[in-house]
């Protein structure tokens, strides 16, 4: 069932960023997972980039707040809010007819949150909410031959999660989810940098570390970095340089953590289809898939070959998309969400 010129929409509920696909225009809204809301009041001032640069600078009655955390959610209530917001953001309440959506979420989601999830978008003003699997819908996003009887094997290192499958004839046949991503890289920064130095920095601080010097493997051309923060013995403000094998070491546990649950999901693999792997090799996706040297890292551990998924930023919610413009086809993979009455 294809539907050309309607506006249903797939929606990736990230840690760091939700992200919003529209049939047929592709993806139309990517923003932070952060909203600020007035504790004197309740309200809501702000949501996605602008609640974001309101992190760290707010007054006192004023709080910034992720409703999501290592990969579920943590405030249900600021969850459908956030959402609402996001799909009012992207029209849905000017429609003619109410859309079909599409929500992918980390599979150790519980019942309870796909509850949550699902009562936001149908106040939004869905028709009808289908709940997909993130791992199952980065394969499709990054044009992994998922109904073939063929092997394939996606890793979505997300901002809360990592999510690791093999997946063949449509399903998956093993899968393993930790609680490690973008977030838990960028505190072990944080934590690194206050420990070694007493020096406190913020998120945003280490994130800008882990993309511009942060690496999983040493690399050939190497330059430091220059960090500012709050000098925890004097309260004052301090600069100081780090080198890229510092990060690397700040990060070695996380990095250590996902390899491991790869090599668990491969022990968990039929033999047939690990000989498959061995040829198709891994996918990345997510934005850890971007931080230097993961690959050859993975390379030189798994002897498998790694690539990054063409858009590893986007393969969930355009896999999503993909589902939602065509549901028929990939019926089997979705699991249709009814409102209960």
């Amino acid at each position: 069932m294809r539907t050309p010129f309607s506006r249903n929409l797939a929606i990736d509920i990230g840690t760091a960023n939700t992200v919003i696909y529209q049939s047929n225009r592709g993806v139309v809204l990517d923003e932070p997972s952060v909203v600020c809301i007035n504790t004197d009041t309740g309200e809501i001032l702000s949501a996605g980039l602008e609640a974001r640069k309101m992190v760290g600078r707010t007054p006192g009655h004023i709080v910034a707040i992720k409703p999501l955390k290592d990969g579920v959610v943590a405030d249900f209530e600021t969850a459908q809010k956030m959402l609402r917001i996001f799909m009012n953001m992207v029209g849905v309440k000017k429609l003619f007819s109410k859309p079909i959506i599409v929500v992918a979420v980390p599979p150790i989601v519980t019942s309870v949150e796909h509850r949550a999830i699902k009562d936001a978008a149908y106040a939004a003003g869905a028709k009808k909410v289908y709940i997909m699997e993130e791992p199952m819908a980065a394969a499709i996003g990054a044009g992994l031959p998922i109904q073939e009887p063929i092997g394939s094997m996606i890793v979505d290192i997300g901002g809360g999660t990592t999510d690791v499958a093999v997946i063949s004839l449509g399903g998956i046949v093993t899968s393993r989810s930790i609680r490690v991503g973008g977030d838990a890289i960028d505190q072990a920064i944080v934590n690194y940098v206050k420990n070694t130095y007493n020096l406190m920095i913020g998120e945003r601080t280490a994130e800008e570390l882990k993309m511009s010097i942060g690496s999983a493997a040493p690399l050939i051309d190497e330059s430091n970095a220059r960090i500012r923060g709050r000098d925890l013995v004097s309260g004052l403000p301090k600069d100081l340089m780090v080198t890229p094998r510092e990060i690397r070491d700040a990060i070695a546990d996380q990095i250590t953590k996902i390899i491991a649950a790869i090599k668990a999901t491969l022990d968990e693999t039929p033999p047939d289809l690990v000989s498959d792997l061995s040829r198709t090799g891994i996918v990345l996706a997510g934005g850890g898939a971007l931080l230097k040297g993961l690959s050859e890292r993975l390379i030189a551990e798994t002897g498998m070959p790694v690539r990054v998924a063409d858009d590893p930023l986007y393969s969930v919610v355009i896999g999503a998309g993909r589902c939602v413009e065509n549901i028929d086809m990939l019926q089997q993979i979705l699991a249709p969400e009814q409102r209960s009455k």
